[in-house]
């Protein structure tokens, strides 16, 4: 029997069984518009409600915060743009880091087009902010920061604690893109002093096309989209009432027992860490190796291409990527593993793995059995290694 070892849960997660049973009936027989008043229309709404609390309680957020959106993209749009334009007249000046993903990086380049002015802040080799580069870049025309509270490509975890804490104390707004982090590691916004976050469904088990945006309570931000009355007149259009109850239960499930999910990931991680070093020369991993998300392996390998150990990976039965998903079909090396000052030719080598609780000892065995050959081959194939 072929093999197949998913190792690409950053890019997306398989559909948990229990979180679509739930979803079943708003497809079938509860098909009713969530703004109508008769029965069915009844049901739906409460399904929406219902959903918004199991966020909230995910978040330790109140209800009346949470909007429901198509997924982290649109999230991390209305959550800049609608700030932005909200508050220019108290200023306009942005800050973020050069490592988000490009949902806020072309964000920001298009409020840049629109008289807002936008630092970007440099991370360190090991892919963190440095907390004192951020409070330098402060100015009294600020009126969002939005720094990612895991980097989706190297894993690394921001310091979002003490960024929260500075923001709150210069009256600033500051959004985070969760998407990463929401189901891996617990948040609590209240704690953390966020006060706009973006999270995605299809990256914590949930279904894809449906995300959402806690919006704290007293922040001015302009509605995203106009033509209804729905999410209280902040985001039009009639909800997808399906994808927002599998949402509900998918971050159900996701935050639940996180302590000993995160437990189970980092064993695999920190093993396939271990025995890539040691079976493969010329390793490099990316990113801190304690600051990082459970289940994130991102590595570069000299003097090869990451395209075709990809490749090779799936004609033995195993999914990874390169980098984003979003941007596979690139053929320029990731902006954050050259933010990080790896030169290009050594990130066109790189390698994510990304790992669920479905995956086992077993398949990082699998993985360090086969990898080490396919990298060797690739060497031997390589006119860069005859320069070295």
């Amino acid at each position: 029997m072929s093999k197949n070892i998913y190792l690409d849960n950053s890019a997306t997660t398989k559909l948990n069984p229990i979180v679509l049973d739930e979803m079943m009936p708003y497809l079938k027989d509860m098909y009713g518009n969530a703004s109508s008043i008769y029965s069915i229309g009844r049901e739906s709404r409460k399904a929406i409600d219902k959903a918004r609390d199991r966020v909230a309680n995910a978040l330790n957020a109140n209800s009346s915060e949470i909007f429901f959106t198509n997924g982290g993209t649109e999230s991390d749009n209305w959550a800049i743009k609608g700030v932005a334009f909200a508050n220019r007249k108290k200023g306009n000046h942005i800050i973020t880091t050069n490592i988000e993903h490009h949902a806020v990086l072309h964000t920001c380049q298009y409020l840049e087009k629109n008289g807002f002015e936008v630092t970007y802040l440099p991370v360190k080799e090991n892919g963190i902010v440095d907390v004192n580069d951020f409070k330098k870049a402060l100015r009294k025309d600020t009126i969002l920061v939005s720094v990612m509270f895991a980097n989706n490509e190297i894993g690394t975890v921001q310091p979002i604690k003490e960024i929260g804490e500075i923001t709150k104390e210069k009256g600033i707004y500051f959004h985070t893109d969760a998407v990463q982090a929401v189901g891996n590691i617990p948040i609590d916004v209240n704690e953390l002093n966020i006060d706009l976050l973006s999270l995605s469904a299809h990256k914590f088990n949930g279904p894809k096309g449906v995300g959402a945006l806690y919006i704290r309570r007293g922040v001015n931000i302009e509605a995203f989209l106009h033509g209804g009355a729905q999410e209280r007149n902040r985001r039009a259009g009639t909800e997808n009432v399906a994808g927002i109850v599998g949402l509900g239960k998918a971050i159900e499930i996701a935050t639940k027992d996180i302590e000993k999910k995160s437990k189970k990931l980092i064993e695999l991680r920190d093993m396939t860490i271990k025995g890539l070093l040691e079976k493969i020369p010329d390793t490099r991993v990316n990113g801190d190796l304690q600051k990082r998300l459970p289940g994130n392996v991102n590595v570069c390998f000299k003097y090869i291409e990451g395209e075709s150990i990809l490749l090779l990976l799936d004609m033995k039965g195993v999914c990874a990527s390169s980098g984003s998903a979003c941007t596979s079909g690139s053929l320029d090396p990731s902006h954050v593993l050259l933010a990080i000052g790896l030169p290009h030719e050594i990130a066109h080598g790189s390698l994510r793995l990304t790992f669920s609780t479905e995956n086992s000892k077993d398949d990082v065995e699998y993985l360090l059995d086969i990898l080490p050959p396919i990298v060797q081959r690739l060497r031997d194939m390589s006119p860069l290694i005859s320069k070295h």
